[in-house]
């Protein structure tokens, strides 16, 4: 054997061994290729290799997001949805980024769950914050804490997020709110990946003669509700600090809150009732939650978990079940706040499918009658600008409703209003989340 045939004869054998020691070391297959790659062909060998285990990486991170989704809805952001560029309208614009928020990219949400609501936010609005009005590092004007806040921008959503930053901190609305017995809390979360044992949401009623300093009481004012979103599941706890008082508790263990992305959350209460949605799904219904004759007058977040710092934004309070039959129906005229689109874009949340539905239902049941769609916006920005997006978005629930729920497109026609007939002054978070309305005229 000569010499060339030797070297020829002895590369392959090294070859050999080197794709047995590839496959025998598949634990750690990037360090033994560099360990011996040290010629062209080793170089090569490496390259298609790592080329391989980049595929390989991929399916996996493919995955491990198809393990995240709950029942047949994929749980994701909704940011991203919509491909309309952006105008200057109210809503707010963000910039910046958090290095604690989560490294995912946004996916676009099925919406088959959220037609299934069994609710309709009111038309008037209570309460609405998304902090559009402070400054970015500031802690929130309108707010009050015995820990530490800011107000920031992300970069996996629009708008501005209150993070919650403070070891075991109560971060409390300053003001008091009039709820009535029948009303609907909204609220959007990002827990970090730190998240485990939850934050708390609270409603309580606070003895106005004799209000308390913010501390770290587990049971603020006269009695109140307790809203445990932890990463294994739900709970709520109804209490009183009446000396005979005791717990009424309700537990649920299904979809749990998501870290890393923006989670969308419901508590609907009717009197003791207390009923709990987290993107798209019903998670708890206790009928009897709530100690009688409580009347709420203020919320709150607080902290169980020092290592996590969630972000929280979009708090919507609104009065409960609004009688579309007799407004659209009898009165000729229904407006809503109950349809809400993302960011300068004409693309529905899916929290809004459950009055879409209501619509479709008294259509369905009076099929005569014939819609116009109005899309209003508030003040904010360029007029000819609202004006156009105000026409889209009427187009685009227009669209759904014809599409998603079956009603003949030929019995609508959608207008927009843009700016031209506030509902509200344009002064506060709460005033323009009114001004931004659909309003549906029998024709």
């Amino acid at each position: 054997m000569n010499i060339r045939n030797f070297v020829a004869l002895t590369s392959v054998f090294l070859l050999l061994l080197l794709c047995l020691g590839v496959k025998a070391q598949v634990a750690k297959p990037r360090e033994v290729i560099r360990e011996e790659g040290t010629t062209r062909v080793n170089n090569k060998i490496y390259e298609g290799v790592d080329k391989g285990f980049n595929k390989i990486e991929e399916g996996m991170g493919s995955l491990l997001k198809k393990k995240k989704s709950h029942g047949d809805e994929e749980v994701e952001s909704n940011a991203g949805e919509g491909t309309e560029s952006a105008t200057k309208e109210s809503d707010n614009e963000a910039s910046g980024n958090d290095e604690r928020v989560v490294n995912t990219a946004p996916v676009k949400q099925k919406l088959e769950s959220y037609t299934q609501y069994d609710f309709v936010p009111g038309d008037r609005i209570l309460y609405y914050e998304d902090f559009s009005q402070d400054a970015v590092g500031d802690f929130p004007a309108l707010w009050t804490s015995n820990g530490s806040g800011e107000v920031k921008t992300i970069n996996i959503v629009p708008g501005k997020w209150l993070h919650m930053n403070g070891e075991d901190a109560v971060y409390c609305y300053s003001k008091s709110v009039a709820f009535p017995d029948n009303f609907i809390v909204e609220f959007d979360i990002i827990p970090d990946e730190e998240y485990r044992h939850g934050i708390v949401f609270t409603l309580y009623e606070e003895n106005p003669e004799d209000p308390k300093e913010i501390n770290d009481d587990l049971y603020p004012g006269e009695s109140g509700l307790h809203l445990v979103l932890a990463s294994e599941g739900w709970e709520t706890k109804g209490y009183t600090n009446e000396p005979e008082g005791d717990w009424i508790e309700g537990q649920a263990s299904k979809n749990p809150v998501i870290t890393g992305q923006v989670n969308h959350v419901i508590l609907w209460i009717q009197k003791r009732r207390a009923r709990i949605y987290h993107q798209g799904a019903k998670v708890l219904d206790v009928p009897t939650n709530i100690y009688a004759h409580t009347k709420f007058n203020k919320v709150l977040f607080s902290g169980w978990d020092r290592a996590s710092w969630p972000m929280v934004s979009n708090i919507r309070i609104t009065t409960a079940a609004a009688d579309t039959r007799s407004r659209l129906i009898t009165e000729g005229r229904l407006t809503t706040c109950g349809i809400t689109f993302n960011v300068n874009k004409t693309d529905i949340k899916p929290e809004s499918y459950g009055t879409l539905n209501d619509i479709a239902t008294v259509l369905r049941e009076n099929p005569s009658v014939k819609v116009k769609i109005v899309g209003h916006t508030d003040s904010d920005g360029d007029d000819a600008l609202n004006l156009d997006l105000s026409k889209r978005r009427a187009e685009s629930v227009m669209n759904e409703l014809s599409s998603r729920f079956g009603i003949d497109a030929s019995r609508m026609q959608a207008e927009g209003a843009g700016e031209s007939n506030p509902a509200a002054p344009n002064d506060t978070p709460s005033n323009k989340a009114m001004n931004r309305r659909v309003e549906f005229i029998k024709m």
